[in-house]
């Protein structure tokens, strides 16, 4: 466990201290950068990141290539947050215990903060060092497609407009709106170690049984925690009237699906050796109490 925790801290502390260097130039449109920072510098697990510093040390690449790419899927996944949690999507007023970006800095600048570091992601793959031109392009089309049209925001557009209803719905949802960046993370960190093709397919099928897992843990957690736990409201899928696993099939069985997709995504890493950390991160995630 405690080997599991230090390594665990490497990773985020590496995260932390490359995010802390980005958009702190002063600038006349400092406002901006300020929002920007707020949301990046927020808090949170930093999962995706970890994941691909993870999976690029399996592979026995280096981290200081993935580093980039790990924190360029950080950007994304914090614009994301940033337009979740505004007015016109779910209208929340907290985000990891604090207020939501919109609350602090206004509607306007929220928007644009998000568009910003959905921007600056591809410019720190572009600008990453000692990559290959084609490890950069790989890693690019595989954010892109992780966060576009048919991925992420697909996702989201599905659950906007609530349409997803049955479980095979709903899982598909839940695979665009959160596995996607989870495999994209898992297969950024393969690009920067020079992974080959079935290596970064198992990495992409840990990942989506991680994405469910995760996903459907949340619907659990935002019946059973508490807003002081959780960092953000809880009941508002009910409020918005939002179909989740728990409305589906019930706390209970959500916790065997929850331990279900655990194990599958542990199996997808059995070709691999020393994958206790990977593991252990999701078990760790599947026993969440935010």
């Amino acid at each position: 466990m405690r080997d599991f925790q230090d390594r665990y801290q490497v990773y985020f502390q590496e995260t932390e201290a490359f995010l802390q260097t980005l958009f702190t130039d002063k600038q006349p449109y400092d406002r901006l950068q300020k929002a920007m920072r707020y949301s990046l510098l927020g808090g949170g697990k930093r999962i995706r990141p970890v994941l691909t510093l993870a999976f690029c040390d399996l592979l026995r690449g280096s981290r200081k290539l993935a580093l980039p790419l790990a924190c360029a899927l950080e950007l994304v996944h914090t614009y994301s947050l940033i337009h979740d949690d505004l007015p016109c999507m779910d209208d929340d007023n907290l985000r990891r215990g604090r207020p939501t970006c919109h609350v602090v800095f206004g509607e306007a600048v929220a928007v644009l903060a998000g568009d910003a570091l959905l921007t600056e992601a591809f410019g720190l793959i572009a600008a990453a060092p000692e990559l290959s031109g084609e490890q950069k392009a790989e890693a690019a089309a595989v954010l892109a497609g992780a966060a576009g049209g048919n991925g992420m925001v697909a996702g989201q557009i599905l659950d906007v407009e609530k349409l997803a209803a049955g479980r095979q719905e709903l899982t598909f949802l839940y695979g665009l709106k959160t596995g996607m960046l989870l495999k994209a993370a898992a297969e950024l960190g393969c690009i920067a170690a020079g992974g080959d093709g079935e290596a970064r397919k198992c990495a992409s099928d840990y990942a989506a049984h991680l994405g469910l897992a995760f996903q459907v843990r949340d619907d659990m957690l935002d019946v059973t925690a508490n807003e002081q736990e959780l960092g953000k409201p809880v009941g508002s899928d009910r409020a918005m009237d939002k179909y989740t696993f728990v409305d589906l099939i019930g706390l209970d069985a959500c916790g065997a699906l929850v331990e279900e997709e655990t194990k599958r995504a542990k199996l997808a890493l059995a070709g691999f050796q020393n994958s206790h950390f990977l593991c252990r991160l999701a078990d760790s995630l599947a026993d969440r109490r935010k």
